[in-house]
């Protein structure tokens, strides 16, 4: 019964006249513009926001050496206050080696295992999460900011194309919820205009941190998609995609949704 409410709910946001076109320049909202008020002042409160549990293991992981060269990140990059500042905000970047992009996850992984000679950590772990948390924190007010690289416009079109392109079962594209019914509910919740200025998040329904791929993850199975793998460049370029959208916003990581 709780899937046919869903499905149906789904039908009917795609079957009324589209409420928005794609967002201009100054009708673009943060995620957290779609959040009840408390949630916003959980967000905005340091003391309040469960993320900074996060952020508090990342610092420690952050001047803690590791792997064969027995090096911590602050023993190359320093003071990440100062050091790691914007460094979120250009993230997916390209990557010299492989010419392809690279979200910060990945660039913390690629450090980690060159830099250090350590292993990589999982996706989605808490040591992860934690590290990604503490950089993005550095960030914090700073307008998105991918780079202008000819050599990733490729991957932002190809981003693009996958925000466009209908999926699953129920044959819906992210555009479909996001540029053209933001602002409405499916279910009880609010449909926001999907910038990614938050991540990675607190989500109260996980009870934990996640990342940006895990909430595109979540999306494409509730369209009743094969969800594409952790790390996939599918997902890297949609992020790159999204981030070109959100240029000039203030990043608000670490968020809080419910």
């Amino acid at each position: 019964m709780r899937r046919a409410s869903l499905t149906l709910t789904l039908i009917g946001l795609v079957c009324f006249p589209a409420a928005h076109a794609q967002q201009s320049a100054d009708a673009r909202l943060p995620g957290s513009a779609f959040m009840s008020r408390s949630t916003q002042e959980m967000q905005r409160d340091d003391s309040q926001n469960p993320a900074m549990l996060w952020v508090q293991e990342g610092e420690a992981l952050w001047n803690r050496n590791a792997g064969r060269a027995d090096r911590s990140c602050a023993s190359c990059h320093g003071d990440a206050t100062t050091s790691m500042r914007g460094v979120a905000a250009r993230h997916p970047a390209l990557d010299a080696a492989s010419r392809k992009p690279l979200n910060l996850g990945q660039r913390i992984n690629q450090c980690r295992q060159q830099r250090q000679q350590a292993e990589a950590f999982p996706p989605e772990s808490e040591a992860l999460l934690s590290l990604e948390s503490y950089v993005a924190l550095q960030s914090r007010g700073i307008p998105t900011a991918p780079p202008r690289d000819a050599a990733l416009q490729p991957h932002v079109e190809q981003g693009r194309q996958h925000w466009l392109r209908r999926i699953g079962q129920l044959n819906l594209s992210c555009a479909q919820c996001h540029d053209d019914n933001w602002g409405k509910r499916l279910g009880s919740s609010p449909i926001p205009q999907a910038h990614p200025g938050g991540y990675p998040i607190y989500r109260l329904e996980w009870q934990a941190m996640g990342s940006l791929q895990r909430r595109l993850r979540n999306c494409m199975t509730g369209v009743r998609a094969q969800p594409y793998a952790f790390g996939a460049q599918e997902l890297v370029e949609l992020e790159l995609y999204l981030a070109e959208r959100a240029r000039g916003m203030p990043l608000e990581a670490p968020g809080v949704r419910p």
